[in-house]
């Protein structure tokens, strides 16, 4: 993967702030000694600077004035102290590009340019773009879904900086600002939807008379197997579907009590529902 020659700084050494920690780290894009992370534990900070042998430190003022990209990585609602506090500063100005990436769920692009522009004149505006991206937390193994989505003052070039530091995660594809809220329901919450259906397949199997254990490994291999075979075979979901279930078969028996009680619809609804519910925290 690209080597970035750059210092990169991390505010928040929370789950997600390891995560980007680990993944950059481990992925090569920058050398540990160029690596910063902010935070008010301590405890944390020493974790991740033993694990990592990132730079810790308790001064987000400090990390954002000598990083050349800093992440994000608080939640929403600490955001507007956090920024607010960063744009006070004295000679608070952008020397250098500097590019900033959030992903504090709901915080939308706008927002953190009123937080970090407002005493910036344009020229200054022009060198601190902001990247919104929405992850989910399989990036803590690496195997993440992100969505981000830049503003206008964000280049081709930081536009790849942001991708090649997401990629080390996992998986980012770029949208319009507009499109994060539906990407939040379907692959920001969409782990919660995985982990529902591991659930009621375990119970099931438990309710059949077979022991926990057992029928947790059923429902997890029974899981990664579908995953491959639809990635290895190229085939939609509905085609590899038909293909399982036999006319008059067990398969199809299943999916009669699905298709009665609309599961698929009631699915769909429930997505909407949570798309819906990120517009309305979202400012």
């Amino acid at each position: 993967m690209k080597k970035l020659n750059k210092k990169i700084g991390l505010i928040g050494a929370g789950n997600m702030g390891e995560a980007f920690a680990g993944a950059i780290i481990q992925s090569g894009i920058a050398d540990p000694a160029r690596v910063y992370i902010s935070d008010v534990s301590e405890e944390r900070l020493d974790i991740l600077s033993r694990t990592y042998g990132v730079c810790g430190m308790t001064d987000n003022l400090k990390l954002f004035s000598q990083c050349d990209i800093v992440i994000i990585a608080v939640k929403p609602q600490q955001i507007d102290q956090l920024l607010s506090q960063i744009a006070a500063q004295q000679n608070y100005a952008v020397p250098e590009r500097k590019l900033v990436i959030s992903i504090a769920a709901g915080v939308s692009i706008q927002k953190i340019e009123n937080l970090l522009y407002t005493s910036l004149d344009e020229k200054d505006r022009e060198k601190l773009p902001v990247i919104r991206v929405m992850p989910n937390t399989p990036a803590l193994v690496l195997a993440g879904m992100s969505g981000m989505s830049p503003n206008s003052h964000a280049t081709a070039e930081e536009i790849e900086i942001a991708r090649t530091i997401l990629e080390a995660m996992g998986k980012v594809i770029e949208f319009k600002e507009k499109d994060l809220d539906a990407v939040t329901a379907l692959s920001g919450s969409g782990p919660a939807y995985v982990f529902y259906l591991i659930e009621s397949m375990i119970a099931a199997g438990i309710e059949l008379g077979l022991d926990g254990e057992d029928s947790e490994t059923l429902t997890l291999a029974t899981l990664k197997g579908a995953l491959k075979l639809m990635e290895e075979k190229n085939e939609s979901p509905e085609v590899l579907r038909r293909k399982v279930t036999s006319p008059g078969g067990t398969t199809e028996a299943a999916f009669k009590v699905l298709e009665g009680n609309r599961v698929k619809e009631r699915i769909v609804e429930a997505i909407v529902a949570a798309a819906n519910r990120s517009k309305e925290l979202s400012v």
